[in-house]
Order: structure tokens, then C-alpha cells, then sequence
């Protein structure tokens, strides 16, 4: 009987090669530009009167975002249009998304809703929520009764 020597990693570099070749072609085509649901990332933070988010939008316009407020829920959401045709260029590589987002967020008890404000500048959409004063407890003295 002979014996068949076997090398795991011949077979596991064959699928790797066909892997990339599949990656590669998918991604030069420029028919398939990554148009779709993507979610952009938030930083939220906050000081004494304010809370803030900022959001990474880059290449949105401001008509293409909508911000609302319904039932103590903030919802930003909008499109990032793609500013190529398909017929400017041949792409190698198209990593960037397009296509349309949607990030919501709970809004707090104190949060004045009709504070807010937003402010889409160098690719960054900053949301500016004021806070309501708190209201403190206060003690009420009882009398003794006549």
C-alpha cells in the first residue's frame, strides 16, 4: 500500500486564491458600487446642560438628512448619494458606503425636546440636546395642628 503524503495547507491556500479572485471581481466591477442600509458611528457625550452626539457623515448633504423626535425616541435618518455615474470611471476598489442610514437613539427623562439643535459641518452632524433643570425634592415643614 502507498502512502499519500498530504499537505493541509496546499488545500487551504487554493481556497484562499479563490476567494480573493472572487472578492476581486466583485469588487472591480463597477456595476456593484456598495449602495445600501449602512449605519453611521456616534459619539454621544455630555456636559452639565447639554447632551451631544456627533455623527460621521461624510459626502451628505444637509437636505439628504431628517432628524425627528417621537415618544422620547430621536431618529436621524437619510441618504449618502453616490457622486459617481457608472460610466465616470473604472473602479478598483469602492469601499466607501453610500445608500441610506438610519441611527435612533432613547432620548432621557430631562432631555428638552424643544432644544434641540443640529449642525451638519466637515462631515459631522452634531445634535445638541439642552437639558431641563432638574427639579430639586423640597422639604415641607408639617405644623402642629391648633
Amino acid at each position: 500500500m502507498a502512502i499519500v503524503r498530504w499537505d493541509p495547507f496546499k488545500d487551504l491556500l487554493s481556497v484562499q486564491e479563490r476567494i480573493n479572485k472572487i472578492f476581486d471581481e466583485t469588487v472591480s466591477n463597477e456595476a456593484n458600487i456598495r449602495q445600501g442600509e449602512w449605519t453611521p458611528p456616534v459619539d454621544i457625550y455630555e456636559t452639565d446642560s447639554d447632551i451631544i452626539l456627533t455623527l460621521e457623515l461624510p459626502g451628505t448633504k444637509e437636505e439628504d438628512v431628517d432628524i425627528q423626535v417621537n415618544e422620547g425616541l430621536l431618529v436621524v435618518k437619510g441618504e449618502k448619494k453616490v457622486p459617481y455615474s457608472k460610466n465616470d470611471n473604472n473602479f478598483y476598489r469602492l469601499e466607501r458606503p453610500y445608500g441610506k442610514f438610519t441611527r435612533s437613539f432613547s432620548l432621557p427623562n430631562n432631555a428638552d425636546l424643544e432644544g434641540i439643535k443640529a449642525k451638519l459641518k466637515d462631515g459631522i452632524l452634531a445634535i445638541k440636546i439642552t437639558k431641563k433643570n432638574e427639579s430639586k425634592p423640597v422639604t415641607i415643614k408639617v405644623d402642629k395642628g391648633d
